[in-house]
């Protein structure tokens, strides 16, 4: 089973989303897009785990506690860099309580053998890819083409703001592969306070 840990988005700020992709998508048409409805904040992306280690997944992470917390959408972005970019994201604000949920998620993981994070928890929602769609820099890294009608476009425009949730829960999924594009399924649900 491939599985990742995440925040699901409330209908109203993915229809606003949505829109924007459709506004903007032809600015980038040699790109990888993400459909709206695959859009989550994602905490942890655990992989392949073997169909017997599922339960103890499920306990780990029903083992944690947390407060339930506000995030906003607001603002795009892209990585690595705007000249050399492989992904475009919108942001993610949040307070201190988001990157600690994400860091209690790895470190309850990584006492089932789930390797750690190497890299510190940046929250964004990817919508676009190109390339090897890896975020962090590259020693091949070069100006990249595929971005910069978009990137043209985005500086036109104010900077989006897609609305706040107020997150009370977050889920284990399922991600299956397919040509048309990864598919999720939520395996589990666990509740903040």
């Amino acid at each position: 089973m491939r599985l990742f840990v995440a925040l699901d988005i409330p209908d109203e700020i993915r229809a606003r989303i949505r829109t924007f992709l459709e506004g903007v998508r032809g600015f980038a048409p040699d790109v990888r897009w993400v459909a709206a409805e695959s859009l989550h904040v994602t905490l942890k992306f655990i992989g392949e785990q073997p169909g017997d280690k599922l339960g103890a997944i499920k306990g780990a992470l029903a083992s944690l506690t947390g407060d339930s917390l506000e995030v906003s959408f607001r603002g795009t972005g892209f990585f690595p860099t705007a000249k050399s970019a492989r992904v475009f994201w919108i942001g993610i604000e949040a307070d201190e309580r988001l990157a600690r949920l994400a860091g209690a998620v790895d470190a309850a993981l990584e006492r089932l053998g789930v390797e750690r994070e190497q890299r510190a928890f940046s929250a964004h929602l990817t919508l676009a890819r190109s390339g090897s769609g890896r975020p962090q820099r590259m020693k091949e890294d070069g100006a990249n083409p595929n971005y910069r009608r978009l990137q043209e476009r985005l500086a036109q425009m104010p900077a989006p703001d897609f609305g706040t949730m107020t997150a009370r829960e977050f889920f284990l999924y399922e991600s299956k592969l397919s040509p048309k594009g990864a598919q999720y399924t939520k395996v589990e649900r666990f509740a903040l306070k």
